[in-house]
């Protein structure tokens, strides 16, 4: 381990921030262990949760789309270009405002045998679609129906133009499922044993301990290199690690930078951090009365906190600071809007001038995932005169209050990340900031206008400038703490040869293994 480096202790307290590093005594267990080589072409892969379901149209979340993807195709996939590429559909086109075209992949079909054809995308829209499957899935909203043009065309038809659409069945809403074999099996059959085109099958599944998955020598793009593919959950992630160094999995998804910062410099470790577009910030709840409820003091918030001294102190480096929500590589952002100063000095003059000369006391609610990032933006506040408590909640209570429909469920203040894996904007500030959306604590009519040009519009240029105009406007009323995109940060042993697109999708179909 490279001891020259100032050491994460010293450098958040020179900072001002001392944070307690999560106690990891599982990481040293395997320190200097060999992985195991007798693994032949099984590549083993690790990520902090489990599925939901083995139905790719009943979960909503990353870490269950992250193993569906493998079993399952899209219509459309996202390039580690950054750019959007067929997939089951080769060609789309909008025909008018309201129908996007999709000209299907000929010959495909699902592991079954049955064929994936017009019909099947037909069916895979509307079950997503129907209030019966109950899908969390809310990327198609705008859709209404799909019509059947030939064997291999379809038209999806929408209440309102959708200039994204295309992204969209990039990942969760473009899932296509076999009609024939949910007939056959129902709802519960199906996921029991689910039946997709993608490049792996479904071999078994023991929930929060393992997926197990294998090759598919028929995909249409080839036969996969890994003969095996295995997902195991670890929640922990110093138990995860500690499988690594002994062989027990080959690549870990989903570290945390201080998790990795720990096992940085470790034999048979290595350590790989791409460019992500994981964007995090904090929601000041604007509509309630108090100090949140003037900008003044909004604004003061964003100076107190010294982005790039989070990053650098807590983050290992492993993240960008992003000015207005919107990250760097997505479309929408705008390169001249600039981040807020961070000086206290500048905080306590505006929190001076709203009426706090002392500051103010409040609550900062967060995922005990991140812990970390929770209290050192408190230790920041607190230097500007804001006195934010930090209250941790588990996971599956974090996730249920943020999605439910009290805006004050999560406090005054939270802390927040969204994955916008369309690379679009629009997927970003979909739910934050339009006032009638599920997680908007900001209510603005020249907002809501904005986003309702981005999200309608047919002309990119109107879309770019309502993009703009909107990251100026959020700037300047600063309904939001403005934070940073995340790296995506993974540890292997010296087995597998992958690299992950900007949205981090395990997709594993590329990966090579060695015996």
């Amino acid at each position: 381990m490279d001891r020259s480096r100032p050491r994460r202790r010293d450098v958040l307290r020179l900072g001002g921030l001392l944070v307690p590093a999560i106690a990891a005594p599982g990481l040293l267990t395997g320190c200097g262990a060999n992985p195991a080589s007798g693994a032949g072409n099984v590549l083993r892969v690790s990520q902090p949760g489990d599925p939901v379901t083995m139905d790719p149209q009943k979960q909503g979340d990353m870490v269950s789309m992250n193993a569906l993807i493998n079993m399952f195709d899209t219509l459309t996939t996202r390039g580690q270009d950054n750019a959007l590429h067929p997939r089951l559909a080769l060609t789309w086109t909008a025909r008018d405002e309201l129908t996007w075209r999709f000209t299907l992949r000929p010959g495909v079909t699902f592991h079954n045998g049955e064929a994936c054809d017009a019909a099947a995308v037909k069916f895979s829209v509307e079950r997503l679609l129907d209030p019966k499957t109950k899908s969390p899935i809310v990327e198609l909203r705008y859709v209404k129906n799909v019509t059947v043009v030939d064997p291999l065309t379809v038209d999806v038809h929408t209440t309102q133009h959708d200039p994204i659409l295309p992204d969209k069945l990039s990942l969760f809403g473009g899932v296509v499922v076999p009609p024939r074999y949910l007939a056959e099996v129902g709802d519960r059959g199906f996921a029991a044993h689910p039946v997709g085109t993608g490049p792996f099958t479904f071999v078994s599944w023991q929930r929060d301990h393992e997926l197990r998955m294998r090759a598919y020598p028929k995909h249409w793009s080839g036969r996969p290199h890994a003969d095996e593919l295995v997902f195991r959950p670890a929640p922990n992630a110093s138990s995860s690690l500690a499988a690594l160094q002994s062989g027990g999995v080959d690549l870990v998804a989903g570290l945390t930078p201080d998790a990795a910062q720990q096992l940085d410099g470790y034999p048979g470790v290595t350590l790989d951090a791409y460019t992500g577009i994981r964007t995090s910030y904090l929601s000041l709840n604007t509509l309630e009365k108090g100090p949140l409820s003037d900008r003044r003091v909004r604004q003061a918030l964003n100076h107190a906190i010294d982005v790039p001294l989070l990053i650098k102190a807590v983050l290992g480096g492993k993240a960008r600071e992003v000015p207005a929500m919107i990250p760097h590589g997505a479309f929408g952002f705008d390169p001249t809007v600039k981040p807020f100063t961070r000086s206290v000095e500048t905080a306590r003059a505006l929190l001076a001038e709203a009426g706090y000369p002392h500051g103010f006391s409040t609550t900062l609610t967060a995922s005990n995932n991140d812990s970390n990032v929770a209290e050192a933006l408190s230790g920041l506040l607190s230097k500007a005169g804001v006195r934010a408590k930090v209250s941790l909640l588990d996971p599956g209570t974090y996730a249920g209050r943020l999605t439910s429909t009290n805006h004050s469920a999560l406090g005054p203040m939270y802390l927040a990340a969204s994955t916008i894996w369309t690379l679009d904007g629009e997927s970003m500030i979909q739910s934050n900031v339009r006032s009638d959306r599920r997680q908007s604590r900001w209510h603005s009519k020249e907002a809501d206008r904005l986003v309702d040009i981005e999200e309608l519009s047919v002309d990119p240029a109107e879309r770019t400038k309502a993009f703009a105009d909107l990251q100026r406007l959020m700037q300047q009323e600063a309904p939001f703490v403005f934070l940073y995109q995340l790296d995506n940060i993974y540890a292997r042993n010296r087995r597998p040869r992958w690299k992950p697109g900007p949205a981090g999708v395990l997709d594993m179909s590329s990966a090579e293994v060695s015996r």
